[in-house]
């Protein structure tokens, strides 16, 4: 039976896409994978363009409240920043939450060559996180 992932941040435009792009990538069929902000403000383009750099398309993902998943039953449920972690909605489920704190490329400053490398900096921490999550829960004989 797949897995439902739930991968939370605050407004659903950076980090938590980033996160349901790798993770998407990294399952396959062994999970459906969603993302939601607290807040909703739009895919980022900027993460849209460093994802499509390391191959995978996140152009169609849209930015999707929270609580339009209240009843899907989630197994797990990650949040990508500490404000959607102290928000984040009880859901109904038993899933397990997981949690790591990554730094909001959207507020990233300087000149468009430095923004976009904070972008691919951030990009490369959620990659990392994902390879972890997806070895650690779901490698074979893990309870998925």
């Amino acid at each position: 039976m797949k897995s439902n992932i739930l991968v939370l941040c605050t407004g659903n435009s950076c980090r938590s896409q980033l996160l349901h792009g790798y993770l998407q990538q990294l399952l396959g069929d062994r999970a459906a994978v969603y993302s939601a902000g607290v807040e909703v403000h739009g895919v980022n383009p900027k993460a849209v363009q460093v994802m499509a750099e390391d191959g995978i398309d996140i152009s169609q993902h849209t930015s999707n409240h929270v609580d339009e998943y209240a009843a899907v039953p989630f197994a797990y449920v990650l949040t990508v920043c500490d404000h959607a972690q102290e928000v984040c909605p009880v859901f109904p489920a038993a899933a397990q939450k997981l949690h790591h704190n990554f730094p909001d490329p959207a507020k990233a400053t300087g000149t468009p060559a430095e923004v976009l490398d904070q972008f691919r900096a951030v990009r490369d921490q959620v990659k990392a996180y994902a390879q972890d999550v997806v070895g650690t829960y779901f490698a074979a004989g893990a309870p998925a």
